[in-house]
């Protein structure tokens, strides 16, 4: 099991800026509509393990189907770098875009797929 480690992250223009506390494992690679359109790897969090430093109030929130879960991205860039949730369990989370972390080698990563699109 890897080592839990800080990251930085946010969107492209900057405007937000968070922290998070994560081994990286598991990642995901959904292919509901959103995800695959945004291209993003999923690692999640619980919402302890993640500090937002600047940009709540920048932040946007698109729901679609059940509307369960939070697509919160940057109205200014449009960048969606994280989203808050429900974890199966009923604690709250956060879905972290491991694209919009620093300092990760995306390639070393071996996202498991996940069948979103079916739920």
């Amino acid at each position: 099991m890897a080592e839990t480690q800080t990251y930085r992250g946010g969107c492209h223009c900057g405007r937000v800026h968070y922290e998070v506390e994560t081994a990286l494992e598991p990642v995901i690679s959904c292919n509901c509509s959103i995800c695959q359109k945004r291209g993003a790897i999923l690692t999640f969090v619980p919402t302890a393990q993640f500090t937002l430093l600047s940009g709540e109030d920048d932040l946007s929130d698109y729901q679609f189907n059940r509307k369960i879960v939070h697509h919160l991205f940057c109205r200014h860039c449009g960048v969606g770098s994280f989203a808050r949730g429900t974890a199966p369990d009923g604690s709250a989370m956060i879905a972290v875009n491991v694209r919009c972390l620093g300092d990760v080698e995306i390639e070393a990563l071996t996202p498991t797929p996940f069948d979103g699109k079916s739920l």
